[in-house]
């Protein structure tokens, strides 16, 4: 509070002791040190600003991917050092689905404050995480005319606080139920959403009746700066429907149905000369996630089993044409072809090699290759798959990771011993020798081949033998498209 000055009168001016005049003194001093540690906090607290904000890294997934990672096995507990790790992954004008978090400790630190500083605090707080939350948040609301769902923006924007990912309803007469896609009001994440909207437009018009399992865009609008998109409306991903259920593997006949419509739905897309390269488990949707439940007396713990395999692909935002520029790293790492590490230039080939890594993770649980390191990936793609070709080794440009034409790679490290100790030839990872499981493998080997020339393509990989059985009792497929939406 801003302290007044006071008058004395001319009578008492002459009766002022000197113990007045003192605390006054004291006092403006007092008042100076205050306006220093106010600007000492103000500096501490923008310092401090720079620890609590941070990307959310592609190879980091989430984390509940973290806590996935870690059980996979314990070794993957230790320290990445990768340099790759971070934004690093994605030119960042292509990225869009950065979120930012902010820690409570701050939070704590301006409650110590004088309250009239704390409001002003407060107002400066809440326009720093508006500014700084996710570039991305997605809403559930009833289909309507643009008018309603601008409304549905003008509240999710009013209501937005830091990386929260919004989740509400809103009803409309008649309407059904969508998903709404609010991007944030950043130029970099405007443009790769007009990127997204527009290899969203092309499906439309190749698939107007939305045959080919490609999530389909309803409409799009511009509201305040904020591109909006609606969506239909979908269940979980198929990684977090593992998730859920403790990461216990599906079923062989749902991975067999699951496989199938990916490979439909990317076939679709190398069709119209698009390579998505960023398919994995997260990016895959049921359409009606709901679930029957089992008791497993074995293993004391309930398990649940999806009712309905129909999925749908989505996230397009990193989508490319054959024409169009083609950034040096794609795919999130798990899922990345080795032409991708090694640089040998990538096109549709290397959707194949993710949809393999996605049938593997699908079948076992977890994923193929756990790593976040190039050297550690290739040696490990040597352990289960063997030797990288010679000609892929002379062609790369990332000769540091080779001696003598082969891999550098000291299996006598802990590194080294790791990868011997946790990885092993793709076969042994059979959890039944009946022959729908070797077809299953002798899928995944196909679309593991190191040369993408060489690798199996989508039309070829839908007639494998592995989905034979669909074609001799198609009344069994399960991904309809058709589905309840009043629930």
């Amino acid at each position: 509070m801003p302290h007044s000055r006071r008058y004395r009168s001319s009578e008492r001016s002459s009766r002022g002791s000197y113990h007045e005049r003192y605390r006054s003194r004291k006092h403006k001093r007092r008042r100076t040190r205050s306006r220093s540690s106010s600007s000492e906090r103000d500096r501490r607290h923008r310092r401090e600003d720079s620890y609590h904000v941070r990307s959310r890294s592609y190879d980091d997934h989430s984390a509940d991917r973290r806590a996935y990672d870690r059980r996979y096995c314990d070794s993957y507990r230790r320290n990445d050092y990768s340099h790759e790790r971070g934004e690093a992954y994605y030119e960042p004008e292509y990225r869009h689905s950065y979120e930012y978090r902010r820690s409570r400790d701050r939070e704590g630190s301006y409650r110590s404050c004088k309250s009239s500083r704390r409001k002003h605090r407060r107002r400066r707080r809440r326009s720093r995480s508006f500014s700084r939350s996710s570039s991305v948040s997605i809403l559930l609301c009833w289909a309507s005319p643009v008018t309603f769902l601008s409304q549905v923006a003008s509240w999710a924007l009013t209501q937005l606080r830091g990386d929260v990912v919004l989740s509400s309803r809103f009803s409309s007469r008649g309407g059904a139920r969508v998903a709404l896609k609010i991007i944030k009001n950043v130029e970099k994440y405007k443009e790769a959403a007009r990127l997204e909207i527009n290899v969203l437009e092309k499906i439309n018009e190749k698939d107007p009746e939305n045959t080919n399992l490609c999530v389909r865009m309803f409409d799009w609008f511009d509201y305040h700066g904020h591109m909006c998109i609606s969506f239909e409306l979908l269940g979980l991903s198929t990684f977090d429907f593992l998730k859920d259920n403790n990461y216990l593997p599906y079923p062989i006949h749902q991975v067999r149905h699951m496989a199938y419509q990916v490979c439909q739905a990317v076939k679709f897309l190398h069709d119209n000369k698009l390579t998505h390269t960023d398919l994995k488990p997260e990016n895959i949707l049921f359409v009606n996630s709901d679930y029957e439940l089992s008791y497993n007396l074995e293993k004391k713990r309930d398990e649940r089993s999806v009712k309905s395999t129909a999925i749908r692909v989505v996230d397009f935002g990193s989508a490319t044409f054959d024409h169009e520029h083609h950034s040096t790293i794609v795919s999130t790492r798990h899922y990345r072809a080795p032409e991708v590490i090694l640089e040998l230039g990538w096109s549709q080939p290397c959707d194949v090699w993710s949809i393999g890594c996605i049938i593997f993770e699908y079948y076992v649980g977890f994923t193929l290759f756990q790593t976040h390191d190039n050297r550690e990936h290739l040696a490990m793609m040597e352990r289960i798959l063997g030797p990288i070709p010679s000609r892929m080794i002379r062609k790369t440009r990332k000769q540091k990771y080779f001696y003598h034409g082969r891999l550098d790679w000291d299996e006598n490290t802990s590194a080294g011993r790791y990868v011997r100790e946790n990885c092993k030839p793709l076969r042994r990872y059979l959890t039944s020798e009946a022959e729908d499981h070797h077809r299953l493998f002798d899928l995944i080997e196909s679309m593991l081949e190191y040369e993408p020339s060489k690798r199996i393509t989508l039309a070829e990989a839908l007639k494998h033998p592995f989905f034979d059985v669909l074609e001799m009792e198609p009344s069994t497929k399960m991904w309809d498209s058709s589905r309840d939406i009043s629930r």
